[in-house]
């Protein structure tokens, strides 16, 4: 009998349908597609600074329920319609969580939260809950985590991030290089921004590599390179980076790279200490900055949820509606709050610029 040198360490291998086989499922309409093009092309247009209007990524740290998700994004369309003259406002839908060592890994890879990890059921829900936020006339944005899974939904999303982990990854680049929509690349998460500003080059540029086909058969896919990238200031180990000092480092550093930062400031993670109610503070000098002029900066991301804070799960008892179980979060009222000071901000830049 041969020795066994293959999948030693593979339990077991499920199907998964395909991409086109999902899509044929839950299809997008002609309104959704208009809902995800249309913001595409005001996003561009605000990074390369011929939009003076802000950028605003809100939503929960992660989708956990479906349902209160959807309620988030029925309230967060309501003050996108009122606010769209001075703020593009998208929700983070966000369903892959890259994790340390180990813990819930999202929507997509465990949707029953219960380490069944029946992704098969996970993807289908993250494809229906997108369709639903879009239906909405709101547009979604999301984190690429897996290389494979944007086949599954990639084309209804208009914003992608690539997170602080990931940015130095030849395959993330690669990846950024050949996705439809713009794509932020998040600093080290020591702070470092070069690691960004290199991504951005790398993912300007064409690249080949190992994919997956629509109907689910390996290929090598071409890109053409993505213009449309960008860095994300989250902080790092040295503290946030969000202040007119940081961001003229930024400024000088990019224009040594020779590349446009379109620079979006994350007010959580390490920009907020890691406490989600510093997020206000955070917003109130970036406010600040645009108010006074500030023409760097082109966008911001906020973590913000139905309930303020976090929770754990616990066996036995039932989870809080509207609250995060991974980064702790704003609460609904604090973050409408936050989108008028920043839609003010973003008019008195914009009558300046007049």
């Amino acid at each position: 009998m041969p020795i066994q040198t293959e999948n030693l360490h593979i339990d077991t291998l499920r199907a998964l349908p395909t991409p086109v086989q999902l899509a044929t499922e839950l299809p997008r309409d002609d309104a959704i597609s208009a809902t995800v093009a249309g913001s595409r092309s005001a996003i561009r247009n605000i990074l390369r600074g011929a939009d003076d209007r802000l950028l605003v990524i809100v939503g929960p740290c992660s989708i956990h329920d479906p349902a209160a998700a959807l309620d988030y994004a029925a309230r967060l369309a309501e003050e996108r319609r009122t606010l769209s003259d001075r703020l593009e406002i998208v929700m983070r839908v966000y369903f892959e969580k890259p994790r340390t060592t180990v813990g819930w890994k999202g929507l997509i890879n465990d949707p029953h939260l219960d380490g069944s990890d029946r992704i098969e059921d996970g993807l289908p829900m993250a494809r229906r809950l997108l369709l639903e936020v879009n239906r909405l006339g709101l547009p979604a944005a999301t984190e690429f985590l897996d290389p494979i899974l944007p086949q599954y939904f990639a084309d209804l999303i208009a914003w992608g991030a690539i997170g602080a982990r990931t940015t130095e990854s030849q395959i993330h680049r690669q990846l950024a290089s050949g996705l439809s929509c713009p794509i932020g690349f998040k600093n080290g998460t020591d702070g470092g921004v070069q690691v960004a500003l290199d991504a951005i080059r790398s993912a300007a540029a064409p690249h080949s590599f190992p994919a997956i086909t629509a109907d689910g058969r390996a290929a090598i896919a071409t890109t053409t390179g993505n213009a449309a990238c960008h860095v994300v200031l989250r902080g790092g180990h040295d503290g946030p980076n969000y202040d007119a000092q940081a961001l003229a480092r930024v400024m000088a550093a990019a224009d040594k790279a020779k590349v446009d930062p379109g620079i979006v400031i994350d007010a959580s993670h390490a920009n907020s200490g890691k406490d989600p109610m510093r997020q206000p503070a955070v917003v109130a000098d970036i406010a600040g900055q645009v108010r006074n002029g500030s023409r760097a900066i082109r966008g911001l991301m906020l973590e913000s949820h139905l309930v303020a804070g976090r929770q754990d799960q616990q066996p036995g008892r039932p989870l809080t509606y509207g609250q995060s179980i991974t980064d702790g979060c704003l609460g609904w009222d604090d973050t409408r709050t936050l989108l008028h000071v920043l839609a003010s901000a973003a008019g008195t830049r914009m009558r300046a610029a007049a």
